[in-house]
């Protein structure tokens, strides 16, 4: 979550010239702005966080967070399956802070609730329990459950009905 938190920072930025531009009446100024934030996320920060991410999550560092043995395995896979996932994430965070930025905060509680929620917390039960894939399980839930809205959060996008959302 450490490596993600930055990311933040460009997505609210997204959000403030979705408002500004939506204000100023030029909403494919502010689509436009959203697919870029998109793009400068994916490509540039979480990207290449990602990539340092996988590349260096087999260091040393799980004695600061467990001492049994399984503690390194478990690490190692949860920082490669998560890590992956960051450009589908970059996505998400943008643009469900563009809804926002359009005064739409229906539409990103709902893919959140649904995806996360719904989707997440029952997917990683079944994959880390009856599935019997242990922490793994959990990892790629988590994973795909952001993917998913990313994914979601995009199709919703394109549809265009936030440019319409009045505050």
């Amino acid at each position: 979550m450490f490596a993600l938190l930055p990311s933040w920072g460009l997505s609210n930025a997204a959000a403030t010239l979705v408002g500004q531009n939506l204000g100023a009446g030029q909403p494919e100024r502010a689509e436009a702005s959203v697919w870029r934030a998109c793009w400068l996320q994916r490509r540039s920060f979480l990207g290449v966080v990602g990539t340092s991410v996988r590349r260096r999550s087999r260091t040393p560092s799980s004695p600061w967070f467990t001492q049994r043995s399984g503690g390194r395995a478990d690490r190692d896979a949860g920082l490669r399956i998560i890590s992956a996932g960051f450009p589908f994430y970059a996505a998400g965070y943008v643009l469900t802070q563009a809804f926002n930025g359009a005064g739409d905060t229906v539409t990103p509680t709902l893919i959140n609730i649904g995806c996360l929620w719904l989707g997440e917390i029952p997917l990683a039960y079944v994959l880390g329990r009856p599935a019997g894939f242990g922490p793994t399980g959990v990892f790629w839930a988590m994973a795909i459950a952001f993917s998913t809205m990313s994914l979601v959060s995009a199709m919703v996008f394109r549809r265009g009905r936030w440019k319409s959302k009045r505050v």
